[in-house]
């Protein structure tokens, strides 16, 4: 069984292991399994064999907090000497000439960078496949691992990585992870945000334990407080499993996910009880209008006759909601305003992570705008609505489903700055109902 983050680190730390050796049994897995999960849009194997062997070398190596793990990073991420595609194409294909913030914290703290993980074109859709390849559920290479960070949770599901390096617009930490059995967190704006999408597009770790999550996340967030996980004082949780607004249906096991894991928090003295926010009908107005203009914006730096099909009839639909004055502060406002008073009442907000089961993988990228969008609209009713307020959000496995075998989940929602919180719960959700890790298991 792959080690977890926490592990490698504290032994390559105390010298009993090898960051050379780890690194090449991480490129040794994913030279076996990833013709069939396809998480990877580039393997660094190269280079990561230098740079573990330059991690070993390194006089700090004692106080590492990521010493010699290897690490998948989404394919948005600027790494010296590396083109980062954003799934696509038509996009620049410039070699970044230094390390941005995200690539130049994890080298800090000791991590191997292996490769970028596949994403869908401009990072819109929550399934992450392109015209080189598909990434797919480890649990069941039929169905999609989710997206749009869908190849760094597949990476890390199969035992390829302990970690991975997401980020979330809509879902895009979360939904993946929920589609994998993983967990997933989604910081609030005002600690990891990339400024994409209007606001709503923020990076996030993605692990097979909350104490790799809260690792990861401390490094990203340069903040290493972060990583100590501490069990919280009784809380008061709103439980709700109905889609905001919409209403769907939701399968039954994903709605069944939430009463367990409900049973556990409330076994842990936690106050469960029925309740969710007064959710605004401009709010999907909002959120929906950044989707569209968020990845227009980016695609201004792109060869429009090359993009995707799919991706030209969202940029449109996005430079429309552009001109006509659609991104408003106000219509924000007042879905926080909503959002507060919520949690004026409590401390945490209980959903499921997903509003529908998974699609099935396939060659999406060749399909029209809609086929995508209907899809999407269904797998993600509860989680975009937290990227608008800019709310920190975590999902946590909780089992398998009878029928499909598929993992199923829960989303766990906090006020600004609840991060520490949210692990804390996640951590003994962990410890009441340990989940298998990766399919390695």
């Amino acid at each position: 069984m792959v080690l977890t983050a926490v592990e490698i680190a504290a032994s390559v730390r105390a010298g009993e292991l090898d960051p050379v050796q780890v690194t090449k049994e991480a490129l040794d897995r994913i030279t076996a399994a990833d013709g069939v999960v396809g998480a990877f849009r580039r393997v660094r194997a190269e280079q990561a064999l230098q740079e573990a062997a330059q991690v070993a070398a390194r006089s700090d190596l004692a106080s590492l907090p990521l010493a010699g793990v290897p690490v998948a990073v989404k394919d948005v991420t600027e790494i010296a000497g590396e083109s980062a595609s954003h799934g696509s194409l038509a996009g620049p294909a410039a070699q970044a000439g230094e390390d941005g913030v995200i690539a130049a914290r994890l080298r800090a703290a000791g991590a191997v960078l292996v490769g970028l993980t596949r994403v869908p074109e401009l990072c819109i859709w929550p399934m992450s496949d392109t015209p080189d390849g598909i990434a797919r559920n480890p649990w069941d290479p039929a169905y999609a691992s989710g997206g749009s960070s869908g190849g760094s949770a597949a990476a890390v599901a199969a035992g390829l990585v302990p970690l991975a390096h997401g980020t979330d617009g809509m879902g895009s930490v979360r939904l993946p992870a929920a589609m994998c059995g993983l967990v997933g967190l989604k910081p609030g704006a005002n600690l990891l945000t990339e400024g994409g999408w209007f606001g709503m597009s923020v990076h996030g770790p993605i692990a097979t334990t909350v104490a790799d999550t809260a690792v990861l996340l401390s490094v990203l967030a340069d903040s290493p407080s972060l990583a100590t996980v501490v069990p919280p004082s009784p809380v008061r949780i709103g439980l709700s499993t109905t889609v905001p607004l919409l209403h769907t249906p939701v399968p039954k096991e994903l709605v069944a996910a939430v009463s367990t894991a409900a049973g556990f928090l409330a076994a842990a003295g936690h106050t469960i009880t029925p309740g969710a926010p007064k959710y605004p009908a401009t709010m999907v107005l909002g959120m929906t209008a950044r989707w569209l203009a968020g990845p227009a914006e980016q695609a201004r730096g792109f060869d429009f006759a090359r993009l995707q099909r799919r991706t030209r009839a969202h940029v449109r639909a996005g430079r429309l909601v552009q001109r006509t004055g659609l991104i408003r502060d106000s219509t924000r406002d007042r879905w926080v305003s909503r959002a507060e008073e919520f949690f004026a009442a409590h401390e945490v907000l209980m959903t499921p992570t997903l509003s529908h089961w998974p699609v099935k993988a396939g060659r999406w990228h060749e399909r029209r705008w809609l086929p995508n969008v209907l899809p999407s609209t269904r797998l993600a009713g509860f989680t975009g609505q937290w990227n608008f307020a800019g709310y920190p959000a975590i999902t946590v496995p909780v089992g398998r489903s009878k029928v499909s075998g598929l993992p199923t989940s829960v989303q766990l929602v906090a006020r600004p700055g609840g991060e520490s919180l949210l692990l804390g719960l996640a951590a003994q959700l962990e410890s009441a109902n340990p989940w298998p890790r990766t399919v390695r298991n």
